[in-house]
């Protein structure tokens, strides 16, 4: 690891290809929905970090292997934070779209 490795965020490519082979796993885009129609990973589940903290439901059990992104990454560690306190702990930021280099769809 180099020294400016430290600052780096997460990869969301290695996260959606991590997510494409984990048995179980949930891709969850915590977008708002207009920013989820404007394009988003294939098979995500878009469930924004607004409805999420007001206790919106989770698609998944708490044991369920969950990789969160946003835009940016800022969101999605809010996100997983929340996930943290409300008892799943199987979830990971995976970072943020604006760096993601495979397949969207609208």
């Amino acid at each position: 690891m180099g020294f400016f490795d430290f600052w780096k965020g997460p990869d969301i490519n290695q996260g959606v290809a991590e997510c494409s082979i984990t048995p179980g796993a949930v891709l969850l885009d915590v977008r708002t929905p207009q920013e989820y129609r404007e394009g988003h990973i294939p098979n995500s589940v878009n469930l924004p970090l607004q409805a999420l903290g007001g206790g919106g439901p989770v698609p998944v059990g708490k044991d369920a292997p969950l990789f969160v992104y946003c835009h940016s990454g800022a969101r999605s560690r809010q996100a997983v934070n929340l996930l943290e306190r409300m008892g799943y702990a199987r979830a990971k930021n995976i970072g943020g779209m604006a760096a993601y280099k495979g397949k969207v769809e609208s």
